[in-house]
């Protein structure tokens, strides 16, 4: 094929492609790949705003957010939302590694999503614990989670001296159902909240230095 040969069908792609894009008719028989497929998971605060994140966490007091996932993977898709609480020393979930964290889940949400459809869940749930007398430990009993009661007997935090906290973190990570494998995998994603347990102790124990403040009375171990 000659230099001229190559010239002329260069010409006629180009001026076939000019008229697709300017053709409104022939626009709507073609069908464009699609190359942006993905989940979106998010968290909002009692007023339903990206504010406002429950932070100082006070014992048996409920708390209120929405979670929600965005489904454009181009299909109806089967999640599951995994529901864990760790301490700062407990494996969590690391966006560099797209690792999940290694604790089992306490609870999990399990919902299917149609494709270009959103799913939102108003979420209420409150700390049941104990500390110790000179407020250095946190010892957890259970978190109630929409209505359910979630064991978290051996979890405890200690106050971080430096930041005067005691940290504790829920997790919500998303998995996806893979009809390869017949089970849930880590979609890579998740939401969280940090709080500072025992905020009302604390603060207490600093306004009063001279006193011991007892924040209510100590909970009784659970009967299961």
């Amino acid at each position: 094929m000659n230099p001229q040969d190559y010239k002329t069908i260069i010409f006629v792609v180009t001026a076939v492609s000019a008229l697709i894009a300017a053709s409104p008719a022939l626009q709507r028989f073609l069908v464009y790949p699609q190359t942006e497929f993905f989940t979106e998971l998010w968290l909002l605060g009692p007023e339903h705003m990206a504010e406002n994140m429950p932070y100082n966490i006070t014992r048996g007091v409920s708390y209120n957010v929405f979670l929600g996932i965005s489904n454009n993977l181009g299909n109806c898709t089967y999640y599951s939302v995994q529901v864990k609480f760790r301490n700062l020393t407990q494996s969590g979930p690391d966006s560099f590694n797209r690792t999940s964290s290694t604790l089992a889940p306490l609870y999990a949400l399990n919902v299917f999503v149609a494709d270009k459809e959103t799913w939102e869940l108003p979420m209420t749930f409150s700390f049941e614990y104990s500390h110790d007398d000179n407020l250095t430990k946190v010892s957890f009993n259970r978190l109630l989670f929409n209505g359910a009661t979630l064991d978290l007997t051996g979890t405890s935090t200690s106050r971080d001296p430096e930041k005067n906290v005691f940290f504790g973190n829920l997790v919500f990570e998303l998995w996806i159902y893979e009809e390869a494998t017949g089970g849930f995998q880590y979609h890579e994603r998740f939401v969280d909240l940090k709080f500072n347990m025992t905020f009302n102790c604390l603060g207490a124990r600093i306004k009063k230095p001279e006193k011991i403040v007892q924040c209510g009375s100590r909970i009784n171990k659970l009967e299961t």
